[in-house]
């Protein structure tokens, strides 16, 4: 089987918000935003779904996303978004920037077989290893793609888990410009080696 190729991937970041941790208990999506791109399509797909919880949101974490449980309130359970999340995911490359709250959140589903993951955070420290922050927002004004994402999700911001989720893909559509990636295997944003992205710009 030959290998996959950067430029015939499909890709779709995915982002989490949660209703926080408390003690005694697990945490709890809230909502979830999802966005594919590819390389000869751009960006495409863009949803978001608030996910119905029992699960009270802690007042740190309503602090940061603003997440209610009015907005909760007519929103589906996890396990009923699957059909949606597995349209998406399923043989695509899953993107986050920091991967392990998506992870943990998907455990939910046994067997479901996403991947592989692409880490934008790790990727971001690979390329940008002088950047003062590698948080996905300061990243996002470091490079001047803020207000691209906004284009691409109006009326949504930072916190927002389809606006992370679009910031994770145009963050990956950066790299793989800037780096000319395109023509690489998937593999080298699975482990970056950052001497061949190098290479590659010359």
């Amino acid at each position: 089987m030959p290998a996959m190729l950067i430029a015939n991937t499909t890709f779709t970041a995915i982002d989490f918000e949660s209703a926080g941790t408390a003690p005694g208990k697990t945490d709890a999506p809230v909502q979830i935003g999802t966005c594919t791109w590819q390389q000869n399509l751009g960006c495409s797909d863009t949803w978001m779904s608030y996910i119905h919880t029992d699960q009270d949101i802690t007042w740190a974490a309503q602090k940061v996303h603003g997440i209610t449980h009015q907005d909760l309130k007519d929103a589906p359970k996890f396990f009923q978004l699957w059909p949606s999340i597995k349209r998406r995911l399923k043989g695509a490359a899953v993107v986050a920037h920091g991967h392990g709250t998506e992870k943990r959140f998907l455990h939910a589903f046994p067997g479901h077989g996403f991947g592989p993951w692409i880490d934008t955070l790790q990727l971001a420290r690979s390329a940008f290893p002088d950047a003062p922050s590698h948080s996905l927002g300061e990243l996002c004004e470091m490079l001047e793609l803020s207000e691209k994402v906004s284009q691409l999700v109006p009326q949504k911001s930072w916190h927002d888990a389809l606006y992370d989720a679009a910031a994770s893909i145009i963050l990956l559509e950066h790299i793989i410009q800037k780096f000319k990636l395109d023509s690489l295997e998937l593999k080298h944003l699975l482990h970056p080696d950052t001497s061949l992205w190098y290479k590659q710009r010359h």
